[in-house]
């Protein structure tokens, strides 16, 4: 799928206008205070651009899931605290917070607004229970009343979320759909597609994938567009158990799908060349932080064993093949990185990636939580050409399949 030729804010001239903006403002926030703006300070290039140019912002987001009223009515989830740093980090303009989801109460928000303004909408997803605690998925499953109601509040719309660009809501596909011919994307969402769409459609040879994460189900599409374009794909982390099990491996009691031992012996059969597989682990009694053993696959990890991580073989083995890479695509960890003694094949791994960067590799971190484990590693977003902020959106342009959210908005 290409998205490149998607309008831009810049194709639209807004000026003079009341624009709705999806943001992606899901921020972790524990007790009222923001863990990690990175979100928010992704947005600012588009909102101050539009006030540059006299627009009035509403600024739409989801926060979370909803599953139920108390999520609600105990505030856990309001994007209060989203309007307090958005107001900090836009000094220079008026940002005020609408708390209210009564339809009405919104248009006399709006109606008080100033030229040059922002006002941020409450959570989206409120609208997924009803005050009978009855799930409804009114934004989740882009329902059109809320999407009508949303579109009649401004002139113009922009997506500007990428995190939620693979599902179909009622604040962006559902928006877009009604103001089509002034929908657009933003800028992050635009950069989002184009740093993408250069690793996977113009790629710098050697092209090496590392895919990682616990479940080979969550990525078979990725693996089947990216086996015929990539020249080597590392296989890693709860996923290989499942390519060494089906190779007749003993990989005790780790990770696997035995439903996908058929296809995962299929693509070692037809493709066994470009693929890379862990072939050691870091293995303990349990799922917890504890002290490790090392096991090698050809010995085989005991029945009463997990591994929890690549050990020095595998490490070695990757190295030797992304050393020379010059286009690298990451998604998903080596191992269980939340744990101290299962950190070391991510961070080994990272390092390998970095040190390839500064020779001139282009190397993509396809978001989720290979992005979150490497910045908890202590890496900077500046070791690496670009780290994605959408995990699922970005596994979904991977893989070639369509970004729901914005397919709606109209190509130049």
């Amino acid at each position: 799928m290409n998205y490149t030729n998607k309008k831009t804010l810049k194709d639209l001239n807004l000026k003079n206008q009341t624009v709705l903006v999806r943001c992606d403002f899901n921020v972790p926030i524990k007790e009222g205070k923001i863990v990690d703006d990175k979100r928010i300070r992704a947005a600012l290039e588009t909102i101050n651009y539009l006030l540059r140019n006299n627009n009035k912002v509403i600024a739409l987001s989801h926060l979370s899931r909803i599953k139920g009223i108390e999520d609600i009515k105990s505030n856990k989830k309001t994007l209060a605290p989203v309007a307090t740093r958005l107001g900090e980090l836009l000094k220079d303009y008026e940002v005020k917070f609408c708390s209210s989801t009564k339809f009405d109460d919104i248009r006399n928000c709006i109606k008080t607004m100033k030229d040059q303004s922002v006002l941020l909408l409450e959570n989206t997803r409120y609208y997924d229970v009803n005050e009978q605690n009855e799930v409804i998925k009114r934004e989740s499953k882009n329902d059109p009343e809320l999407a009508k109601f949303y579109a009649s509040l401004a002139t113009a719309f922009v997506n500007d979320a990428f995190g939620t660009a693979h599902r179909a809501h009622a604040s962006n596909a559902g928006i877009a759909s009604i103001l089509k011919e002034t929908s657009c994307i933003g800028f992050l969402v635009e950069k989002e597609i184009n740093m993408i769409s250069k690793a996977i459609n113009e790629p710098i040879r050697p092209y090496v994938a590392i895919l990682g994460g616990a479940k080979v189900s969550d990525k078979l599409k990725v693996i089947s567009n990216l086996i015929t374009k990539c020249d080597k794909i590392i296989i890693t982390g709860g996923m290989a158990f499942t390519f060494n099990a089906a190779s007749g491996k003993q990989i005790g009691k780790s990770i696997c799908e035995p439903e996908m031992y058929d296809m995962a012996r299929s693509l070692m059969k037809e493709h066994g060349d470009k693929l890379v597989i862990s072939e050691d682990n870091l293995c303990t009694y349990e799922y917890a932080d504890l002290e490790p053993t090392l096991y090698t696959i050809e010995q085989g990890i005991p029945h009463n064993l997990e591994g929890l991580d690549i050990g020095p073989k595998s490490i070695a083995k990757f190295a030797s093949v992304l050393k020379d890479a010059k286009t690298i695509i990451w998604n998903g960890p080596c191992g269980v990185t939340e744990f101290s003694h299962f950190q070391a094949g991510t961070r080994a791994v990272a390092k390998v990636v970095k040190t390839a960067t500064s020779n001139g590799c282009y190397s993509l971190i396809g978001g989720g939580d290979s992005a979150s484990a490497i910045i908890q590693l202590g890496f900077k977003e500046n070791d690496f050409s670009f780290i994605s902020t959408g995990g699922g959106a970005a596994l979904t342009l991977i893989e070639g399949s369509p970004l729901k959210g914005i397919d709606p908005i109209p190509n130049k």
